[in-house]
């Protein structure tokens, strides 16, 4: 069975799939990654583009001797793996672009790219990164998973948070959405606070091959706060022909 391969976004790491590897790992394997700078691998280089991060993520596949995979790309994973398919489409299988766009502007965001870079260099890492966190949630910090999430937000240095957001926001894969053969899946929670319907809308609309999932009562972490309901979508879209 076709290994799947799960990328997680801005500030995030391996531990939030958790509930993923749980309820897909005895089907299939499942491969959780950590992004240079990030998560468990906070203490390394982040790099400052996008297709920085593709590189070292089709690396990691590499070095796992993983060839032909589905991918799975969460927020500003998602732009690292529309990356990833542009460099090496052969050995992508299935394609699941969750919470997130074909613009790295991230226009409609709770705040710009740019407030985000002028707080972080304000209020420190720690703090930028539970604040943020924050809003991944419907419930804000009342969410119950928000502490675990803040918590691996705030392992990452704030030169890796500066890295990120800069990659983002020069990065753009409009050009190349037409170019994805792949069947994908576009997955979004309706109340989410970084990216606005118009970006989701412009995946769903100009990929040739794609399916669309809105989860309702949820923000951008719908995997860690509905993992039934995102969980069945992703295992139902795996298992189709």
């Amino acid at each position: 069975m076709t290994p799947l391969v799960l990328v997680h976004g801005f500030m995030g790491g391996s531990a939030q799939w958790r509930d993923q590897i749980d309820a897909l790992g005895d089907t299939r394997r499942v491969l959780a990654i950590d992004l240079p700078g990030f998560g468990l691998n906070a203490d390394l280089e982040a790099p400052d583009t996008i297709r920085g991060f593709a590189s070292a993520v089709l690396d990691t596949i590499t070095a796992h001797d993983i060839e032909r995979f589905h991918l799975l790309g969460h927020s500003m994973g998602g732009m690292i793996v529309q990356e990833m398919v542009a460099l090496t489409p052969e050995r992508v299988e299935k394609l699941i672009l969750y919470g997130t766009g074909a613009t790295g502007v991230l226009p409609g965001r709770f705040e710009t790219i740019e407030t985000s870079q002028r707080r972080a260099a304000v209020d420190g890492a720690e703090a930028t990164a539970r604040r943020i966190s924050a809003t991944w949630f419907l419930n804000q910090e009342a969410a119950p998973a928000y502490q675990a999430c803040a918590d691996l937000a705030a392992l990452s240095p704030l030169t890796s948070l500066h890295a990120g957001l800069s990659a983002m926001k020069e990065w753009s894969g409009e050009e190349h959405l037409s170019d994805i053969t792949q069947k994908t899946l576009v997955v979004w929670g309706d109340q989410d606070r970084t990216y606005a319907w118009a970006q989701v809308e412009r995946l769903w609309k100009d990929i040739l091959q794609t399916s669309l999932a809105v989860v309702p009562n949820c923000a951008h972490a719908v995997h860690l706060e509905n993992p039934r309901v995102f969980n069945q979508i992703l295992m139902d879209f795996l298992a189709q022909d």
